[in-house]
């Protein structure tokens, strides 16, 4: 199977605890570009996530927006500061005795003074926050390749399609080019005819001149070639896998082959087949930047 790089993926986790969840996208890129936005309480967990995700995505450029909510009240961590209250309380009771005036210090008034009281957040257990963080980094990403995949199928019925037509042009090149020389030939004896004016035609020069033009528009081994990197590139897109850059290659020796057809063709309908032949081949080029 081969993956577009192209996808989405969401998987969220719903219980009395908590509110979790992991959306991802992508689009194309050269390399694994990730990209992941979480909240402050799980940004220990980042690497790990990173790791669970290259496993499973080779590139593209992808972005992972997590979400967390508690809905517990045990994240809430409220203590007094025992050692700085019974500090103020003894240089209040000094204060009182120093300068005789009565102590009416209260509790809630104690509660007020600077470091007496401490609100904070009670560690969460990590070992159960990323059991349940992996899990659903893994349903999303299941998800997000599980659309990528629908759209690999789709770039490959498109691509095998592409191939298919230009195996056609190649064929119609084939027959083609022999049909070249021989109207160079028949056009070259009339023409030495015509100047003759009924002399006795030299079928060796003519020969010679035929011979010398066929080799220079001859395209046996680009064709052959052509041929070649299409069912290459047929093989590559069955075996599937990461391979938008071995194709980006191919197609590149395609492209090759097409240009130098095109610089040899001495006939315009051979012209017209190998502009579209270059056409079909962009038309390749581009979908298979689609492919991770």
């Amino acid at each position: 199977m081969i993956y577009s790089m192209t996808g989405f993926g969401r998987y969220e986790t719903v219980n009395e605890q908590c509110k979790l969840t992991v959306e991802m996208k992508s689009v194309n890129h050269r390399y694994l570009d990730l990209s992941i936005k979480l909240p402050k309480k799980l940004n220990m967990f980042e690497s790990a996530i990173r790791n669970l995700v290259k496993d499973d995505v080779g590139r593209g450029k992808v972005d992972m927006f997590i979400t967390y909510e508690d809905y517990t009240d045990q994240g809430i961590d409220l203590h007094y500061n025992a050692d700085v209250a019974k500090a103020y309380m003894d240089v209040f009771h000094q204060m009182e005795k120093d300068f005789g005036i009565p102590d009416d210090m209260t509790v809630s008034k104690l509660a007020e003074l600077p470091d007496v009281l401490n609100i904070g957040h009670a560690e969460a257990d990590e070992a159960e926050l990323w059991e349940l963080l992996q899990c659903n980094v893994k349903q999303a990403v299941a998800a997000f390749n599980s659309a990528r995949e629908r759209e690999g199928s789709q770039l490959y019925v498109d691509l095998d399609g592409k191939l298919a037509h230009m195996i056609q042009l190649v064929e119609q090149i084939e027959a083609r080019s022999p049909e070249i020389v021989q109207n160079y030939k028949a056009e070259l004896e009339k023409r030495v005819a015509d100047m003759l004016e009924g002399s006795g035609i030299d079928e060796n020069r003519i020969a010679a001149e035929v011979t010398l033009f066929a080799d220079k528009v001859c395209v046996d081994e680009e064709i052959v070639r052509l041929k070649s990197h299409v069912l290459q590139m047929r093989e590559v897109l069955q075996n599937g896998g990461s391979i938008g850059r071995k194709l980006d290659f191919i197609v590149q020796e395609m492209n090759r082959e097409a240009n130098t057809i095109l610089s040899k063709a001495n006939d315009l309908k051979l012209s017209d087949i190998g502009i579209e032949l270059k056409t079909e081949i962009e038309k390749i080029r581009e979908q298979i930047q689609n492919i991770e």
